[in-house]
Parts: structure tokens; C-alpha cells; sequence
């Protein structure tokens, strides 16, 4: 995969497209090529190599046997050259391929290559489904496009003959090639949508260098960074304000608690690269900020946003969510604790007092609506049915379960987002008292006596067992009941003041005992819970960012020793991934061997890019 948002390339290894459901070229939300096959003199061709040259750009050698003329040695290789690159009408994908050959003699033959496309949704896909071809029409002997709605594919192969046969687009090249004069041909793709509510983002400052002295870390950092430079967007709306795109092949677009956990990962002191990133992504998630109540797209007064699409996105057969969608239950607290955090890192006093609105309606939101029934903690659940059932980041439909396997029944409240809460209330009074007016006062001091009351009735729903030995459920029920499994989720409650010192001592022996450390990083579900399994979603796999985290609030708590533990499971499993680490791998013992992936991950993905640099922290 190659990615430059809000473009993306998925091939097989020698570089094809066609075989896989998923695989193509996608613009915004629809995939814009879905077939690509090269073959030489009506052969196909051999894979040989691939290789990343960054982001955004692929080499693929393959080597072409039709042309040789015996001999166990290869003596013929095409090299295909592919990069994505963002232009004013769309994003471009240029593919420049080479044919040499190592022969006495001259060859001449015929290079083809075949394209369709059918234009259809990534949602579409996902589940498993597409539209139908569309035929091409071809103009000016040397262009073709396609078009449907406001999605236009446009192909330009300059010295091709083009050939249309169905909805098939084919290019010829006629190819005389020797030993010493290699053939080279050009192509490209311009991939256009007029509905797309993202685009690339603006150019971003220098960034600070980020060293290390662990040669992993090191090799993780480059490969992340690059990534995140090719995961940055912005809203059409609001073109100047860049923020990270959750994730690609499924989530490249706007997610509120994503993109700020990415950000907030990444902050360091004095970087002008994170803060402008810190920055694009408060504004653009403050414009957002819900301001009416509306049960079909869970919009609250001052709540942030979770997810934005250019068009209703079909999750599943139960659950369709609408283009702009509110259903997270800890978005906002995460704005309120990043813009804090961006501060404290050098987000100029100026842009505070900006955003000083959108915090009063986030604290006010945190303190008078996210309690939905009143027993002092917060909690989520789906007023429509066709919503997301969980609202944290574990969001499947059965993250949420007790120590014996059975799922809990909403309304939910979560154990990190009860800590995020605490944290975000004394944080944002803290911000109003130092740049807010006299009539702050009063809203201040409501969100500082509300978190300490959150604080002391706490341990008490929360806590199982005695201090020494007991742990935080990862949840309360509809019934108030403890929803009892050991889970990740304890990792988050570290850094946010929520827990006394002998607690949080426990949570970091946890955290690094075999239950949840699986040695390659923390496991979402404790391999000891009845519901465990390493390739579960949310039970019992390991996120990179949900590992990060931990060691970012074991780090915030003095607690390194366990740090570095975590990040030294991490750093093994880095370079089985190449060290584009993806959003989750399985949560198999690494004395089991290397890293299972998970089919399904994102990657390259913007919180677990970002979780480099807490490692780097660690170290």
C-alpha cells in the first residue's frame, strides 16, 4: 500500500490490482481504478521484488520470461515505478515503466496494460460488495475517463494506443528494446471528487528532530513520520487547518478521538511541526462542535464530533452512521486534555484565547450532559438503534464484556473515560482561570468541585478487590453492575489523577504482568478472561496506540521501569512490520514467535505511527 491523503494505492506485491476485493486506487472515499493488469505480448509477467520508497511511492520487478530466450538466468526485467501525488483537480498516480534487457539481440514486442473501474463506495467495498465496470470513453487518441456522480477517473498514456473492449480499458506500447537502450513508458491516473469534504493539507512548519539512540526506535520514527506527513489532511471548509487522517485502506478521513490522540502523542516542547498539527486539529474539531441536540447523529451542545464522510457510511446491515456523526463518548474530553497538553508544549497564548469558547462548551457538555442518569459518572449509549452500540475507542459490539465471556448491556460507562473526564474538568478550569474572564470564574470552579467529586466515588464502583491485588473493572453496566474483566483499558486511568499512588502502582504492575503483556505489547483482553482470544478485535489483540498510551501515563506517573517495559515490547515487534507498525496485530505470547497480523488492520495508521515517539520517550 502507498498512501498520500486523501489518495491511496492498494496492489498485490508485483504491483497488480484486481485479485483482492480491496485492492485499487481510491480517491476520498471511492475507489477510483479497480483493475490493473500488465502483461507482455499477452504473457503475464513474473514477480521479482517490491519495494517502499517512502509514503507514497512503490517499485515492482518483475521479470518477463516470454522474452528470454532460455537459460536459467532471467535476462529480461520490468520494472514498474508508481507514485501518488496530490494536484489542484484531484490526486495523480503515475506509473513509469521500464523494460530492459540483458540479450545479444533486439527485442520487439507489445506492452499492455488493462484497467477497469467501477467507481464504488469504500463502504460499499468493505462490506464486501461493489457497483458494476463502467465503460470507458476515449478522447484525443491518448485519454480516456470514466465518470459517475461527482467521482471522475481520468487516464492520460501519452505514445499508447488505447483500445476500449467492454467496460476494459487496454494501453499498448509498441516496445523495441536491446541490451543497451531500455524502453520506457508513462502513465497516469487523475482521480477527481467533487463531494469530497477533505483534501491534502497545507504545508506544515520544520520539524523538530526527534533523536534517539536505540537504532529500532530510530528506524521506527523514520517510517512513522513519513507516514504521518502522508496522513495529513484538511477539511475542504477550512483548507489552511491540517489534521491526521485516522488510517488507511478504511479510515482515511476525519476522527475526532484518532486525530487527537495522534497529535497529542506526538506534542513535544518547542516542535512547530507538532503544534501547528495540534493546532489544525483543535480547530477543525472545534468548528465541528455539536450545537443542538440531535438523536439521529448523537449531536450534543459542545460535544466533538467522531467521524466525517462525504456520505452516509453502512458499517454494517445494522448499523448506518450519518456523514458528520457525534456518536463518542470521549472526543471531548481528549480536545480539552490536548488543548492543555498543546499549551504546555508552546501553543502560542493568542490561539488558547481563541479556542476559549469551544473549551466552555466542551467543560459545559462534560459536566451537565455527559452524565445521562445522574449517578455522577459518564456514560454512552444509542439513542437510534442504528448507531455505534460502544462509544469508546474499543467501539466493536463485544469489546465490552464481563470475566466470563457474556457481553454488557448498555448504558455503558467506561474506566478510562471516567479518568479522561477527571482530568479534563481540573484541566480546562485551570486554562479558564489562567486566560479566561471574571465571568469564567463560576463555570471553573463547577468543572474543579465536579472532578473531585467524580474522584472520590471512583474507586468504589470501579476498584475490584483490595488495593494489593484488585484492579479496575473495565466498565459499569445499565444495572451499576462491575462489568469485571481485567482489560487494557486500565493503562488510560495513569497520568489523569484519578487514581491514588498505591493504585496506580498496581495498574503498572498489571500492565506489565503476563496477563496482559504479551510480550510484543498489551493485550486488550487479559489472556486470563473467558472471552480471550489474540485475534479478537477488541478481546484480547494488541493496538499499538492503546500499548503507547500506557506508557505515555507510566511515564506521567514516574513509573519508567514498567515504560520501558512496554516499550521494549513494542520495539520487538517493530521490525517484523518493517516498522510501519499496524493499528493492532494479535495478542499470541511472543515466546509463541513473531507477530501474527490482523487481516483487517490499518496500516499505515496515524496513533500507531505517533506511538514511536512515546517509545522514543521511554527509552
Amino acid at each position: 500500500m502507498i498512501v498520500n491523503a486523501p489518495a491511496q494505492a492498494i496492489a498485490a506485491p508485483d504491483g497488480s490490482m484486481g485479485d483482492a476485493p480491496v485492492q485499487g486506487v481510491y480517491q476520498s472515499d471511492v475507489r477510483a481504478l479497480r483493475l490493473r493488469a500488465l502483461s507482455v505480448t499477452g504473457s503475464a509477467l513474473e514477480h521479482l521484488s517490491v519495494e517502499r520508497c517512502g509514503a507514497a511511492a512503490s517499485r515492482h520487478r518483475a521479470l518477463a520470461r516470454g522474452l528470454d530466450r532460455g537459460g536459467a538466468d532471467p535476462r529480461s526485467i520490468i520494472t514498474t515505478d508508481r507514485t501518488l501525488v496530490p494536484a489542484d483537480d484531484g490526486t495523480v498516480l503515475t506509473e513509469t515503466l521500464t523494460v530492459r534487457i540483458a540479450q545479444d539481440r533486439p527485442v520487439s514486442t507489445t506492452l499492455t496494460l488493462e484497467l477497469a473501474t467501477d467507481l464504488s463506495p469504500l463502504a460499499m467495498i468493505k462490506g464486501g460488495e461493489r457497483l458494476s465496470d463502467l465503460p470507458w470513453t476515449v478522447a484525443a487518441g491518448d485519454t480516456a475517463s470514466v465518470r459517475r456522480g461527482q467521482v471522475r477517473a481520468v487516464v492520460n498514456a501519452p505514445e499508447a494506443r488505447l483500445e476500449t473492449v467492454g467496460t476494459r480499458l487496454r494501453l499498448h506500447w509498441d516496445v523495441s528494446v536491446a541490451a543497451d537502450i531500455p524502453f520506457t513508458a508513462s502513465w497516469s491516473l487523475t482521480a477527481s471528487d467533487d463531494d469530497a469534504v477533505v483534501q491534502p493539507a497545507p504545508a506544515l512548519p520544520a520539524r523538530k528532530r526527534r533523536g534517539t539512540p536505540d537504532a529500532r526506535a530510530a528506524a521506527w520514527l523514520e517510517v512513522a513520520l513519513d507516514d504521518l506527513d502522508h496522513l495529513l489532511l484538511a477539511r475542504r471548509a477550512t483548507p489552511t487547518q491540517p489534521f491526521a487522517a485516522a488510517g488507511a485502506p478504511w479510515f482515511l478521513t476525519l476522527f475526532g478521538r484518532d486525530s487527537l490522540w495522534t497529535s497529542r502523542l506526538l506534542l513535544e516542547a518547542a516542535d512547530p511541526w507538532s503544534l501547528a498539527l495540534a493546532e489544525g486539529t483543535l480547530r477543525t474539531l472545534a468548528d465541528l462542535q455539536g450545537r443542538r441536540y440531535d438523536v439521529d447523529t448523537a449531536e450534543q451542545p459542545g460535544k466533538i464530533m467522531h467521524e466525517l464522510r462525504r456520505e452516509a457510511n453502512a458499517v454494517d446491515a445494522d448499523t448506518v452512521l450519518p456523514p458528520l456523526y457525534y456518536g463518542t463518548i470521549d472526543a471531548t474530553e481528549l480536545w480539552i486534555l490536548t488543548l492543555t497538553d498543546a499549551r504546555r508544549a508552546g501553543l502560542a497564548e493568542p490561539v488558547v484565547r481563541e479556542l476559549l469558547d469551544p473549551l466552555r462548551r466542551a467543560l459545559s457538555w462534560l459536566t451537565t450532559c455527559a452524565d445521562t442518569d445522574g449517578d455522577g459518572f459518564i456514560e454512552y449509549v444509542d439513542g437510534t438503534g442504528r448507531g455505534l452500540a460502544n462509544q469508546g475507542w474499543k467501539d466493536s459490539g463485544d469489546s465490552i464484556q464481563f470475566a466470563d465471556g457474556r457481553i454488557a448491556q448498555g448504558p455503558i460507562a467506561l474506566v478510562e473515560v471516567q479518568a479522561y473526564a477527571h482530568a479534563a474538568a481540573l484541566a480546562g478550569a485551570e486554562l479558564l482561570r489562567d486566560f479566561g474572564n471574571g465571568d469564567d470564574a463560576v463555570l471553573a470552579a463547577t468543572a474543579t468541585t465536579w472532578a473531585a467529586a467524580l474522584r472520590e466515588r471512583f474507586a468504589e464502583a470501579f476498584w475490584r478487590g483490595d488495593t494489593a491485588d484488585g484492579y479496575p473493572v473495565i466498565a459499569l453496566d445499565a444495572r451499576k453492575q462491575q462489568v469485571d474483566s481485567l482489560a487494557s483499558n486500565i493503562g488510560h486511568l495513569l497520568g489523569t489523577g484519578i487514581l491514588d499512588r498505591a493504585q496506580s502502582r498496581r495498574v503498572a504492575e498489571l500492565l506489565v504482568s503476563p496477563g496482559l503483556n504479551s510480550g510484543y505489547g498489551v493485550r486488550t483482553l487479559a489472556s486470563t478472561m473467558a472471552g480471550y482470544w489474540p485475534l479478537s478485535y477488541h478481546g484480547g489483540s494488541v493496538w499499538t496506540h492503546d500499548t503507547a498510551i500506557a506508557i505515555d501515563g507510566l511515564l506521567r506517573d514516574g513509573f519508567t521501569s514498567q515504560a520501558r517495559t512496554l516499550a521494549e515490547a513494542l520495539l520487538t515487534a517493530a521490525p517484523c512490520f518493517g516498522f510501519r507498525m499496524p493499528e493492532l496485530f494479535s495478542g499470541t505470547p511472543a515466546d509463541d514467535g513473531a507477530p501474527v497480523p490482523y487481516p483487517a488492520s490499518c496500516r499505515p495508521q496515524a496513533w500507531a505511527a505517533a506511538a514511536g515517539a512515546v517509545v522514543a520517550r521511554a527509552l
